[in-house]
């Protein structure tokens, strides 16, 4: 296959305003104070469209926004980002997040307000997603998930197991995580088995198993600094295997670049600041 220079990414998922804090969250009947706050949009979502332009792509980001100042600095700093938002506008607030990260670098997150993405009666360009290389699926609405498998390639997190599934399309892959249950999957159980499924394992890279029954797996990326703090690193890792497989390169070079983003994505503090540059080789 002939490498895609600058190839066209979609994310069709959901985002949330985010503020970050050095510190534990509280036990139940507790308080604690949480450090250094800043704020950023970020979400699965909103992580990984902001790691795809980054990568020398262009992105197209299907998403919802609240009718707030939250979802006004979401666009803002997305468009900053050079992602090209296509959002719908909600008449709610934006939903937001506290991510309260230790001293290990490893963050607790709790969610405020439910839900929010694109639904495939919003009126955005889905015929768009037509001309995408690759789409990358965090959304909530099954719909969406077939509107995005017009692109070339598809990957979806185990996370939205429930709406690959409703569906009834088939993955390109399937990321899911050896080290968290609410991630892990049963191949057997699928309805419609993906291409390929892929297990992140943190620091030991990961494994992979095809359809065809190939196994294989990937080393982790040494990071290039200290930890700081894991926000936003499995969102990063799937943002760069998207635009991997967009550009052109086989499951084993994109699991690569996945996890150079997902470790120099741990090097900063939240998911915006520390995330991978690179530009594709050219043609």
């Amino acid at each position: 296959m002939s490498p895609v220079t600058r190839p066209r990414v979609a994310v069709v998922g959901h985002l949330e305003w985010v503020t970050h804090g050095r510190g534990p969250m509280p036990r139940p009947g507790r308080i604690t104070y949480l450090a250094d706050p800043f704020d950023e949009p970020a979400g699965g979502g909103g992580v990984s469209a902001s790691q795809v332009p980054k990568l020398g792509a262009e992105c197209l980001f299907f998403t919802a926004l609240g009718a707030d100042h939250s979802g006004d600095s979401a666009l803002a700093r997305l468009e900053a980002e050079g992602v090209t938002v296509l959002a719908a506008r909600r008449a709610e607030p934006q939903t937001r997040a506290l991510s309260a990260t230790d001293e290990d670098g490893d963050r607790a997150i709790a969610v405020i307000g439910g839900p929010m993405s694109a639904r495939i009666e919003d009126a955005l360009p889905w015929d768009d997603l037509a001309g995408c290389d690759a789409a990358y699926f965090t959304g909530h609405d099954s719909a969406t998930v077939a509107a995005a498998r017009r692109a070339t390639h598809l990957v979806v997190p185990t996370r939205r197991l429930t709406q690959l599934i409703e569906s009834g399309v088939r993955a390109d892959v399937l990321v899911a995580s050896d080290s968290d249950p609410t991630e892990a999957v049963d191949p057997a159980t699928l309805p419609v088995p993906p291409a390929v499924i892929v297990w992140t394992e943190g620091a030991r890279g990961g494994r992979y198993l095809t359809d065809d029954g190939r196994a294989g797996r990937w080393d982790p990326a040494p990071p290039p600094g200290p930890a700081v703090d894991s926000y936003g690193c499995g969102d990063s890792f799937a943002a760069g295997l998207t635009v991997g497989l967009a550009r052109g390169l086989d499951l084993d070079d994109a699991l690569a670049l996945g996890a150079r983003c997902g470790a120099a994505c741990l090097t900063g503090r939240g998911a915006l600041s520390a995330q991978l540059v690179e530009s594709p080789p050219p043609a």
